[in-house]
């Protein structure tokens, strides 16, 4: 079975204030949830080899909020934290984002829904961002966020893997 390489996840705008991201891993998706709802498993891959993660707290219940912090190379410090809405273990999670280097970071926050599915023992990750406002959006593309993103993925699937 062919493994998913570097730079595989698709970026889409469904509207104007929704980013989509589609991402195949080759791995079961009870693993590739765990990979993303556990502090020690995100710490191994949230960073996108851009600097040290420092804070990751994950209080993953309805209601309860979650806050990942690190300092990235050339750039400092960076935080963002979020609540969630909506928990179905291992298929789907809903939960807000909220970007700290922003003014008004709770105002502006996304919603974020995740869901996975499995076919044959690979997972596929879909993400719709919904942000306020079209201006918020485009400001999320332009920060660069896809090539981070696309790095912190390649090291989820590897994380998601390494716990088969």
């Amino acid at each position: 079975m062919a493994t998913t390489s570097s730079g595989t996840a698709t970026v889409t705008l469904p509207s104007d204030t929704q980013i989509q991201i589609t991402r195949e891993f080759d791995a079961p998706k009870h693993l590739v949830y765990e990979a993303w709802t556990t502090p020690e498993l995100v710490r191994r891959w949230w960073h996108a080899n851009r600097g040290e993660m420092t804070v990751c707290d994950i209080d993953l219940r309805v209601g309860g909020t979650w806050r990942y912090v690190m300092v990235a190379d050339g750039f400092g410090e960076v935080g963002f934290h979020g609540e969630y809405r909506e928990i179905v273990p291992k298929e789907r999670l809903v939960s807000t984002e909220a970007y700290e280097g922003i003014p008004d970071a709770d105002e502006n926050a996304t919603v974020n829904i995740l869901t996975l599915t499995e076919v044959d023992g690979r997972t596929t990750m879909t993400i719709l961002v919904e942000h306020p406002t079209k201006e918020g959006r485009d400001a999320h593309i332009e920060s660069g966020m896809e090539a981070g993103m696309q790095d912190a993925m390649d090291l989820l699937e590897q994380v998601a893997v390494s716990l088969s």
